[in-house]
């Protein structure tokens, strides 16, 4: 992404669009009085926090017991909920939910198939979902001391070595069937993105015609496995974006803040919300709400407008899609492929 003399100024920016995360499901209800658990407080806290002035919904459930589901149908209801209770409001399911066969029916229906990829069949669907490209750790305790963890359940001794020693599979094969499969159920892929080398796969992806759509980019800065939160890391990212690609920044713990910060300024747009912290100030709990409050008036202090509903569906280029590789790489901002006997560097023009 390039940078002119006057993309810093706020009048030249796409209005802000506020991702908000606010089901927390590797937190637990003891350790926020901000988790919802029910049905009903699920959807009123995405009417509060739309109201607040996010345009997009991190959605994962939660059942009765407080511990996040792995229910296909438990997904379908809060999603048809959510439909009715913010229609202008984004809906992205977390990509890491695998579903779990309900009853022997389902558990013969997908004995074959990888359980993550039932993510394509939610119905209503969602508008996007997210996915992560190449296996990984990731590494959530590394960047930060023991104490930040302190009156949380991720501070217990089995948690906190669970958390430690977590890893993601996203292999090749995965990542291309999930594509095909999301693309043709129409649900935008949204890449979490937490190192370059993510970047060049998610690239080569585009190149040889796998994925075939608009670039939407989180920067994800979790820990072990990821990149860290040092701010040449984001502007390196940013850097090594195609041109038209829709960059957010999101980060862990009380990194949040700072970095959410820095992105506004730089015209790209934000994520937050208890799956991402809990803290405001050190020690004092922030609610999902207060967290967009923060960035909507951080914003506004800087000139930037926030986005309605309307604007982020237009900005994250929700439905468009592309008929060719040349196409989705002309309108994401990469360079062609190389054809037989051209030397040098590609180029659109003849």
């Amino acid at each position: 992404m390039q940078f002119l003399d006057d993309s810093l100024l706020p009048e030249n920016q796409e209005p802000l669009v506020i991702q908000v995360a606010p089901y927390g499901p590797q937190f637990l209800p003891g350790d926020s009085d901000d988790i919802p658990v029910t049905m009903e407080e699920q959807v009123q806290k995405a009417v509060d926090c739309y109201n607040a002035g996010a345009t997009l919904l991190h959605v994962h459930a939660r059942e009765a017991d407080g511990k996040g589901s792995k229910r296909l149908s438990m997904f379908n209801e809060l999603l048809a909920r959510l439909r009715d209770a913010v229609p202008k409001m984004i809906l992205q399911v977390g990509g890491s939910i695998s579903f779990a066969p309900e009853d022997s029916g389902q558990a013969a229906k997908w004995l074959s198939d990888d359980t993550r990829h039932m993510l394509a069949t939610l119905d209503p669907k969602p508008d996007q979902v997210t996915i992560v490209v190449n296996s990984a750790t990731m590494n959530i305790t590394e960047l930060h001391p023991k104490e930040e963890f302190e009156g949380t359940s991720i501070a217990e001794p089995a948690l906190f070595e669970a958390y430690r020693n977590m890893s993601y599979e996203a292999g090749p094969l995965f990542v291309e069937e999930h594509l095909k499969r999301l693309q043709a159920a129409r649900i935008q892929p949204h890449f979490m993105v937490g190192q370059i080398g993510k970047l060049e796969s998610i690239e080569r992806l585009i190149r040889r015609g796998i994925y075939k759509g608009p670039l939407m980019v989180n920067w994800v800065q979790l820990g072990g496995g990821s990149e860290g939160p040092n701010p040449r890391n984001m502007l390196e990212m940013i850097n090594r974006l195609p041109d038209n690609a829709v960059f957010t920044v999101e980060s862990f713990m009380r990194y949040v803040h700072p970095l959410t910060t820095m992105a506004i300024a730089m015209g790209c747009h934000v994520r937050c919300g208890i799956e991402d912290t809990l803290w405001g100030r050190k020690g004092e709990r922030m609610t999902s709400v207060q967290q967009v409050e923060r960035l909507v008036n951080m914003s506004r202090s800087l000139y930037r407008e926030v986005a309605t509903g309307d604007e982020a569906r237009r900005i994250y280029r929700i439905g468009e899609w592309y008929d060719s590789t040349d196409e989705t790489l002309m309108k994401v901002g990469y360079l062609p492929n190389r054809k037989s006997g051209v030397l040098g560097q590609p180029s659109w023009v003849a």
